[in-house]
């Protein structure tokens, strides 16, 4: 029959390259495009960054000129001192409130279809929306302070959106309602793949909850912890639209990011080489990230092929 199958009526069985060429067209194709979109770009990128341009791209060779006057001004090192303190907060915050989610998810609670829904539907939401409405919630003229005065408490004050000491904190609180729900998605993934009998054979030699958590469950999820991890430290460097919709980098430049500081380079003060060594800055924060992550996964996998 499988014979019969891969033969035209009056014809000879087609080459298997042949009947798979649609799926190669399907696969191969995006992917390479998207490949040579993303080379041919950052390579564009990295040769502007060396040049004078300024409006338009212009030949010429400046050098380090820009990478160093990058580095040394003070949008910069302010987007840096935000962007370690907002990555690190961010990272363990969410990552954190994803993997208790997952667990109180985990014990079979009832409605768990309906909670595990809408603490995903953040994901669906843009993040230019999320900035929007949470700087609506934010806003001590009309979100929760405002709601809060008009019940009677009026020494209360959630005014963090305007204190250029506490507003990165404001994008901090949206980046974890938006991506704690990813978070748990993967923790939860995690944790029913771990093998019941072990858990059972815990639980017959009197190991309570706690202790089953501690040193069975939880080191099981360590891959799945790099990986949140990896994914979440790749979304903190290259933030843009979240901060732009909620804070818009203030008050001043209080919470300047990278990205904010490229795109101000790019199209507020047409300085084009500037703002590419600054995109060039921030794929090398990047790639400090993403190449130990993908050389930690190529071992794994190669450990676990030899095993």
């Amino acid at each position: 029959m499988s014979n019969t199958a891969a033969i035209r009526p009056g014809g000879p069985a087609l080459p298997e390259w042949v009947r798979r060429l649609p799926e190669y067209l399907m696969i191969w194709v995006p992917l390479l495009l998207s490949a040579a979109h993303l080379v041919s770009f950052s390579l564009w990128t990295i040769w502007i960054s060396f040049t004078p341009s300024t409006l338009i791209p212009v030949t010429g060779w400046v050098g380090l000129r820009n990478y160093t006057a990058v580095a040394a001004s003070r949008n910069w090192q302010i987007a840096l001192d935000n962007l370690l303190l907002f990555g690190c907060a961010f990272v363990v915050l969410s990552a954190a409130t994803g993997l208790i989610l997952a667990i109180l998810l985990d014990q079979r609670i009832r409605g768990e279809n309906v909670l595990r829904s809408i603490f995903l539907y953040p994901l669906a939401v843009s993040f230019v929306v999320t900035g929007t409405v949470w700087s609506w919630l934010l806003n001590p003229g009309l979100g929760i302070q405002k709601l809060v005065h008009d019940l009677g408490w009026t020494s209360f004050r959630f005014d963090w959106l305007i204190d250029r000491d506490m507003a990165i904190w404001t994008i901090v609180i949206a980046a974890i309602w938006q991506s704690s729900g990813f978070a748990m998605a993967l923790f939860l993934a995690g944790l029913r793949s771990v093998d019941a009998d072990i858990i059972k054979a815990a639980q017959i030699d009197g190991a309570g909850p706690v202790r089953i958590y501690r040193r069975i469950i939880l080191p099981s999820l360590w891959p799945i912890t790099i990986t949140v991890v990896v994914i979440q430290l790749q979304f903190a460097i290259s933030t843009f639209d979240l901060v732009r919709a909620l804070t818009n980098g203030g008050p001043g430049i209080a919470t300047q990011l990278p990205a904010l500081v490229v795109y101000d380079l790019m199209f507020q003060r047409s300085l084009l080489g500037r703002g590419a060594a600054a995109a060039v800055l921030m794929l090398l924060i990047l790639l400090a990230v993403l190449l130990p992550y993908a050389a930690w996964r190529y071992f794994q996998r190669r450990r676990a092929a030899h095993a």
